[in-house]
């Protein structure tokens, strides 16, 4: 049988298209360089003689790609079976145009082959399939399915039918989240229809549902007058994977005459040789949800409700089947992407993702520090593990007990665990989850992430690599914690932040001693002290990571250090928090109290400026300051002048003098002073900061005291007031050239002599 040439051809188009959009490989240089100067996300008028197909694709790339050409944010590869499935939406359009009775037989062959392949695939005989977009919306026709098959007359009753004997319908606890509140929403059931399980509490695993309790429930139900419909169990968690008891639960639906719904990643592993027998139960319940998209990489492919009914009539009133061809086409893209990948692609890619599993999982084994979570490790594709204390090295001694909320400690942990791995290894596809007994975990899903991602044995050898790099990093920040809250508690100056949400030693904040500060002026003080604290922590050289804090912390003004090393002296590093912060805060008072200090200094310069100008005039006396006669008698009768240099200290506000010789070489000596000042970066050259092996808090103490530190602000403040105001303030270097002019020429007319010291005020 010869193909539809045009059809052919359409394929052909469609996958270069795809292709085409996937690369972003559509527009010249100089179309996007356009597109960076015109192109914006508003709309225009369409165009009147319309656009060629190249055209509209080249739209279709920029807004899927925007203005962001970097190749990490590009569309994920989807491969060949990937466009199989996307070609399979564009065909289905394509044959919805055919005259009915020949769409009615295509429909009627798509659909049973991919309904017969599935249900042998997955183990299911007899059943029938309904393909929908919405994975709850199998759930939905299946309850809607019930009720009509519990209820005879509600087809013509409606609600008036429930509200005389209430449906129950039963979840396990362990389901995903909203499920039972969205089946009330769509079938107009009060919330009181729905039926929470609890899972086991007393024996049993943690995530199955408590059949004992289950069979309670259904009981006393029976007894109130409400009818029991339906009950969805897992085959798969959808937080860690774990199955329920498939074949009691089965048999309290018999014995109650209940429906049992079925879904999970689990049911996945259906399609291989050996299956667990909890797994395989699955095959005898009433229906069950599957999600083949994820599981085999294939885009935009529907999820699949298989089941099982004897009444037609009754499928088709719950819209289980549909007499409209159109609506059968929904199984088009999964039919091709099957028959692309053939029975033993699909097993392999299944088989592959539990591999990866099972890889994980005998690596996760040989790692004290790490707990697995998974009721069937020898069979689970899903594998879930979580950093423990109670396994923590024996090296630093036990940390249980060492302070309150260890709990929450932990969960932070174990999330920034999840994400530095998830950062760090991408292509493992692992993710974090919150369990209601564990707390926070890693999970690692490769059934629901590996396809797409095509994860591989290196990926999970580079994730275990790192996870193996980062647990002595956890172990240490688990036990210095307490540590660390403890030296910061000693210090007067300093205020512990208790914030469980940070992945870290924890918080500080800087309190400054002043007392006489009213509420607003303190905490002024208390942001630039800390704000400048965190700036000089960030400066050093060392592994620590300092930061502002959380994104939602309620804790203003503080610094958050992360996590620790082994060889971290926890000492050393709150001593250094004290001494760069007594260094700011003594640094902000001389600045504060810098105004009134040269105002009365200078006020004081001048007094003596003007005492020395009288006491010259008395040794030279009153002719020798005439302009005509003092020269001519300096002629005949020289006088040795006395010119005393003075530099005038912004730091104590006043002048100081000097000596009449200043040599060179102390200048040089106090510049060079000037250059290496003492700094907390500059002791250990070559290492790192606040390691144990390296100096101790005594060099850190040399840094904290006073007097170095207003030497160091002298010198500073020194050298700004000769950049901002040579004019008013008299410099060390101005009075040194009119001692330097004095000693050289002993000749000096008087007028210039009274000029030169004139200039001092």
């Amino acid at each position: 049988m010869m193909m539809d040439p045009t059809l052919a051809e359409m394929g052909n188009h469609l996958s270069d298209a795809m292709k085409i959009l996937e690369s972003g490989k559509l527009e010249s240089e100089q179309g996007k360089e356009r597109r960076k100067l015109s192109w914006k996300d508003i709309p225009g008028p369409l165009q009147g003689d319309g656009q060629d197909v190249v055209s509209i694709l080249q739209l279709v790339q920029n807004l899927m790609h925007g203005d962001d050409d970097q190749q990490g944010q590009r569309m994920q590869y989807v491969g060949e079976q990937g466009h199989m499935a996307l070609l399979g939406h564009s065909l289905a359009a394509y044959i919805s145009v055919l005259e009915r009775e020949r769409l009615r037989k295509l429909t009627t062959r798509i659909l049973s082959d991919t309904t017969l392949w599935l249900c042998r695939l997955f183990r299911y005989e007899n059943g029938s399939a309904y393909y929908h977009e919405d994975d709850r919306e199998g759930l939905v026709k299946v309850c809607r399915l019930v009720i009509n098959t519990h209820y005879e007359d509600y087809a013509t009753e409606g609600f008036t039918m429930l509200s005389s004997k209430h449906p129950v319908i039963y979840q396990s606890a362990a389901c995903r989240p909203g499920l039972g509140q969205h089946l009330c929403s769509q079938l107009a059931l009060p919330l009181s229809c729905l039926c929470i399980v609890p899972c086991n509490t007393m024996f049993g695993s943690l995530h199955q549902m408590d059949v004992a309790l289950l069979d309670k429930l259904i009981r006393d139900d029976r007894e109130s007058g409400k009818v029991p419909l339906l009950l969805i169990a897992n085959a798969g968690t959808p937080g860690a994977g774990h199955t329920d008891k498939l074949s009691r639960l089965k048999e309290l639906c018999v014995q109650y005459n209940m429906w049992l719904h079925v879904e999970g990643v689990n049911l996945a592993t259906l399609a291989l040789g050996q299956v667990s027998s909890a797994v395989t139960a699955a095959t005898k319940c009433d229906s069950m949800t599957l999600t083949p998209g994820p599981w085999l990489g294939l885009p935009a492919v529907p999820a699949v409700t298989l089941y099982r009914h004897e009444d037609p009539a009754l499928s088709l009133a719950a819209g289980l089947t549909s007499s409209q061809p159109v609506e059968k086409l929904r199984a088009l893209p999964l039919w091709l992407s099957l028959q692309y990948l053939g029975h033993d692609g699909i097993l392999q890619r299944i088989k592959h993702a539990s591999q990866l599993s099972q890889q994980l999982l005998e690596h996760l084994k040989t790692l004290a520090s790490i707990k697995t979570s998974v009721e069937d490790e020898l069979n689970s594709p899903v594998v879930v593990f979580r950093f423990s204390q109670d396994s923590a090295p024996s090296s630093g001694g036990s940390v249980e007990g060492y302070f309150a909320g260890e709990r929450d400690v932990l969960d932070v942990l174990n999330r920034w665990l999840g994400e530095q791995l998830a950062q760090q290894v991408p292509l493992s596809g692992v993710d974090v989850v919150e369990l209601e007994d564990e707390g926070t975990c890693v999970r690692f899903s490769p059934l629901m992430t590996a396809a797409a991602l095509g994860t591989q044995e290196n990926d999970v050898a580079a994730l275990v690599e790192k996870l193996g790099e980062m647990i002595p990093v956890l172990s240490c920040t688990l036990r210095y914690r307490q540590d660390f809250k403890d030296e910061v508690l000693q210090q007067a100056s300093l205020s512990y932040i208790e914030d469980l949400s940070w992945p870290g030693l924890g918080g500080v904040r800087y309190e400054p001693r002043a007392t006489d500060l009213d509420e607003d002026k303190r905490q002024h003080s208390v942001e630039k002290i800390n704000n400048d604290l965190l700036k000089k922590l960030m400066e050093l050289d060392t592994d620590l990571y300092f930061s502002g804090g959380p994104e939602f912390c309620e804790e203003k003004n503080c610094i958050f250090i992360g996590m620790a090393t082994e060889d971290l002296d926890v000492a050393e590093l709150v001593e250094t928090i004290v001494s760069i912060g007594r260094e700011i805060e003594e640094s902000g008072k001389l600045f504060e109290n810098m105004t009134e200090v040269v105002r009365r200094g200078i006020q004081e310069a001048e007094l003596q400026l003007q005492k020395a100008n009288e006491e010259k005039l008395m040794e030279e006396g009153v002719l020798r300051q005439i302009p005509l006669v003092g020269p001519v008698l300096n002629w005949f009768s020289p006088v040795q002048a006395s010119v005393k240099g003075r530099t005038f200290n912004l730091a104590e506000g006043c002048l100081d003098s000097t000596e009449p010789v200043y040599s060179v070489k102390a200048q040089m000596n106090k510049e060079a002073s000037l250059d290496s000042p003492k700094s907390i970066t500059k002791r250990f050259p070559g290492q790192k900061l606040f390691r144990r092996h390296g100096a101790g808090s005594d060099s850190v103490s040399d840094t904290s005291s006073v007097s170095q530190l207003e030497e160091s602000f002298r010198e500073t403040a020194h050298v700004q007031a000769n950049n901002a105001d040579e004019a008013e303030v008299p410099e060390e270097r101005h009075v040194h050239i009119v001692e330097e002019t004095a000693l050289s020429d002993q000749r000096v007319p008087e007028g210039q002599e009274t000029e030169s010291v004139d200039t001092l005020r």
